[in-house]
């Protein structure tokens, strides 16, 4: 079996030709960072099999990141298998560069120039450019699959030798032979030109002063300058150029005004939020609850004929249908969401959001490429944190992967639209922004804190490009939401499941597993839930069963709403009788007030995440990290809840006027004091006084 390694610049479409030539379904994206890690899949042709190596993109072979640290080393251990090079038509000046950097290390190189639009910036001669370069050229479409029989063709075609007729222009000015043994060939002398320390490292050359004290003292830019001209050469040979410029659009004088940047991108998102939770959302999950139903009425009263309505009837009735029936009718939300994220992915506007973001992020010790997994937090944790490796700062690596479960995942939603839909109705969208924006204050406040004390970061390399703004395509579309939808049935049809089965068992029988239904008494899950209820009085909510579900969503955070619906004894995915229940007095869960809504519902968003993630946590950053974010999530959860909670029931007992003016002194307070501390630490005085002592008047 052949290895083909993938290599290319970000955004050029290499997962995607990942995907076509081994009929894969990778995640794909518009923007630097999606694959993090390598991918290794068999694809055949010719009577031989090719194990084809994804690798995370690159612009060149000095690594400065983690996920281009790993793409490196897998180009420098294999350097004797076939590499494919993906280029983009648009930005082939930029994505030759790397092209370069490969043929000067002596890779058996293919350039695949990838074609996404239908008018490209460059009309490229491909056999031209093959004959200038010196190495096979193929021009290919990687999503619509065009041309991959030829691509597929030249990898069992004999390697070609490159002419890089620049590369006689490059001197040495020491002693190679006497300095390094003879080890220093040409490649050596190109990234001492580099200046490329971690090279060096890696062939066993630790004293690196003496060689590049032997290269001029700009050499990198000369050597850049090599390059570049050398590309330009080639392309006026062979490629016409348009008078277009890559990633430039009208839109980003709307879009990255400094004004409107932010509320415009408020504003995309409160779209989302209302279709996905509210008018078409609402509208496609009641009908799958009534389909749900129609389904599992027939099937319900073949048992309660069979069996009565015994302790079998109640199992199916409530753990099951009832359960699972209910965390299933919120596919549509669900599947809505993923479907909006995927358009911001694909339409380029991922890369703007990382731009707007990247000042403020960076003053709390992260970057503009954490926006890329904080944004992917809203759709699943577990994922958003691996993708926290292409930090380039082992600290803010650490910190974003630890910030990733205050993002609010899709996991939440049946939580916010049955708990919060029975309280506030149609304002309930307001509720479910204010989630959202508390999950990421709560999240920029803690790493502040972190990279003030323990976690601190070092100045990050962010290179960002702009795509040019696309439509998605309906296939790419479907696919992505297929296999959200698959991985959320796969969930449903095992995790909740059981998770539903052990709390029903937990919840039904006593500890002499007697029926409680039938015998009386208190079940395991009531007598161990009332030892913790006490805990949550405080937050508003000191029921046990409350409690309950809280710990069953460690599991898993749509089983709070199926548990919630089982105490409740809720027949199948009823998900509007669940939301009236919890306002009944008589039900087992009940909120006796908004503010205990509120506060359940920030504990909701704001404790420890799903097992899941937690495992992830432990992949990444290691077990004390992951226990110190469990405790934070847990402090965060209880105080933050503790607070809005008292705010909240003084707005509801003493009206408007008087919390709001207590709240206001209270602040008012806080300022002044924090403002008299800093004014102390800088040694300030407040008012001229020639009797203090001098130590206090560092400043004047």
């Amino acid at each position: 079996m052949k290895e083909v390694l993938l290599v290319g610049n970000p955004n050029a479409g290499k997962t995607t030709l990942f995907n076509s030539l081994t009929h894969s379904n990778e995640h794909v994206g518009n923007w630097h960072g999606v694959t993090v890690e390598n991918k290794e899949k068999v694809f055949s042709f010719g009577g031989e099999e090719f194990s084809l190596i994804d690798t995370p993109g690159i612009y060149s072979l000095c690594p400065l990141s983690f996920e281009e640290e790993v793409s490196v080393k897998t180009i420098f251990d294999k350097q004797d298998r076939k590499i494919i090079n993906i280029c983009d038509e648009n930005n082939l000046q930029r994505n030759l560069y790397l092209s370069l950097c490969l043929l000067e290390k002596g890779c058996d190189v293919v350039i695949a120039i990838n074609e996404i639009d239908k008018k490209p910036i460059f009309k490229v001669d491909y056999a031209k450019l093959e004959k200038l370069l010196g190495v096979s050229v193929v021009g290919i479409n990687a999503e619509k699959k065009i041309n991959l029989e030829s691509l597929k063709t030249s990898l069992l075609q004999n390697s070609k030798r490159a002419k890089l007729p620049y590369l006689e222009r490059l001197q040495y000015f020491g002693d190679k032979d006497t300095d390094f043994e003879g080890k220093f060939d040409r490649f050596m002398l190109i990234k001492a030109y580099e200046r490329d320390e971690k090279f060096f490292d890696r062939v066993g050359i630790k004293d690196t002063c003496k060689i590049f004290a032997n290269v001029p003292q700009n050499s990198m830019q000369v050597l850049s300058e090599f390059r570049f001209d050398f590309i330009d050469q080639i392309l006026k040979k062979c490629a016409v150029r348009s008078s277009q410029v890559y990633g430039q659009s009208k839109f980003d004088k709307i879009l990255l005004n400094k004004w409107l940047a932010f509320p415009v991108f408020i504003l995309i998102l409160s779209g989302i939020f209302y279709l996905t939770f509210f008018s078409l959302g609402q509208f496609l999950s009641d009908c799958l609850s009534s389909l749900l139903n129609l389904c599992s009425e027939p099937i319900l009263q073949l048992i309660e004929n069979s069996f009565g309505r015994s302790w079998i009837f109640d199992l199916f009735n409530v753990a099951i249908f009832g359960g699972v029936g209910t965390v299933l009718s919120f596919l549509p939300q669900i599947v809505l969401l993923f479907f909006f994220l995927s358009i911001l992915e694909d339409s380029g506007y991922m890369s703007r959001i990382a731009f707007i973001f990247e000042d403020i992020l960076g003053r709390i010790g992260l970057s503009g490429k954490s926006v890329y997994t904080l944004l992917m937090g809203f759709g699943c944790s577990t994922t958003a944190i691996m993708t926290a490796r292409n930090m380039d700062d082992k600290n803010a690596k650490i910190k974003t992967a630890l910030l990733c479960p205050y993002m609010s995942c899709s996991a939440k939603i049946p939580i916010y639209t049955v708990i919060g839909g029975a309280f506030f109705g149609g304002n309930n969208i307001f509720c479910i922004i204010g989630l959202y924006i508390l999950g990421v204050v709560v999240a920029i406040a803690i790493s502040k804190i972190l990279d003030m004390t323990v976690l601190k970061s070092k100045k990050q390399s962010f290179i960002l490009e702009f795509p040019p703004y696309r439509l998605s395509s309906p296939k790419r579309v479907a696919n992505i939401l297929w296999k959200n939808v698959k991985n959320f049935l796969v969930k449903v049809g095992s995790v909740m499941v059981s998770m539903n089965i052990v709390i029903w068992v937990l919840s039904s029988f006593s500890f002499s597993f007697k029926y409680v239904a039938e015998d009386g008494g208190m079940s395991m899950l009531e007598s161990f839930g009332r030892v913790l209820a006490p805990l949550f009085a405080p937050l508003g909510f000191g029921n046990w069963a409350i409690v309950a579900s809280l710990l069953a969503g460690l599991v898993a955070k749509e089983v709070v709403v199926s548990s919630i619906a089982m105490f409740n004894g809720i027949d199948a995915s009823a998900t509007k009788l669940i939301s009236q229940s919890v306002l009944l007095p008589t039900s087992v869960i009940f909120f006796a007030s908004k503010a205990s809504v509120i506060s359940f519902l920030v504990f909701c968003l704001l404790y420890t995440p799903c097992i899941a993630s937690i495992s992830m946590l432990l992949q990444e950053v290691g077990t004390k990290w992951t226990i110190l974010s469990i405790a934070i999530q847990l402090f965060c959860a209880y105080v933050l809840s503790f607070v809005i909670y008292n705010i909240a029931f003084a707005f509801e007992v003493f009206g408007f006027a008087k919390p709001f003016v207590t709240l206001v002194t209270v602040c008012v307070i806080v300022v002044a004091v924090i403002f008299i501390i800093k004014k102390i630490k800088n040694g300030t005085c407040a008012y001229d006084c020639s009797q203090c002592d001098k130590n206090c008047r560092k400043k004047k």
